[in-house]
């Protein structure tokens, strides 16, 4: 498997001419975010089931839009939109994310997290395999993260120098930042799935 700095760098040669495509998406779904957390605020005793409504397809396509950059493709910005199109599973998919993790994190905040990177490769897999229910992607994510929870943890880590740089600018580096994240996110799940000899759709 590749180093995480060698992930950044085809995560960078990914989005290389394709920088305003991937920025202006970005910026769309912060829009969209923004606007659901301005308008569940003022619904005081449902907002937040509203916002898990909303919040679940919006998880999805976000994973999967930046892996489409990370496989050398240019998605229509509507792309961000996709897990409306599978609103069942991805709302399925996104509850059962949180409940499992909040469970773990009970027991203490380590657990929490470390469970957070177990499932952090339900998204694609979901995506990759139409025929898995949620629950299966989720299983298939922790036997695909079996010895790869640290790795992902570094990749992640590695960002935050960027992260700092991106407040020094106002928030503005961010959408620039997200995409940049997202698409190497995407690599190390291309990566991972080469790694243990799955291709196509077979996992």
């Amino acid at each position: 498997m590749l180093t995480n700095a060698q992930i950044r760098a085809k995560a960078r040669e990914s989005l290389a001419g394709k920088w305003k495509p991937a920025v202006i998406h970005f910026l769309l779904y912060m829009i969209v975010m923004m606007i659901i957390s301005s308008v569940t605020n003022k619904i005081h005793y449902i907002g937040w089931a509203i916002g898990i409504l909303l919040e679940a397809p919006l998880a999805y396509g976000l994973y999967n839009h930046y892996l489409d950059f990370a496989r050398s493709q240019v998605p229509e910005p509507r792309g961000i939109f996709r897990g409306f199109e599978r609103y069942k599973e991805t709302l399925i998919l996104y509850v059962a994310i949180i409940v499992f993790t909040l469970l773990w994190t009970l027991l203490f905040v380590i657990p929490g997290i470390i469970a957070a990177f177990r499932y952090s490769q339900s998204y694609y897999i979901l995506r990759d395999n139409p025929g898995l229910t949620p629950m299966e992607a989720i299983n298939r994510s922790k036997a695909m993260m079996a010895g790869y929870k640290w790795k992902l943890f570094m990749l992640y880590l590695s960002f935050i120098g960027w992260a700092l740089l991106c407040i020094l600018t106002l928030g503005i580096g961010f959408l620039w930042l997200g995409p940049y994240y997202s698409t190497a996110a995407g690599h190390f799940y291309e990566q991972l799935r080469g790694q243990q000899g799955q291709g196509g759709s077979a996992y």
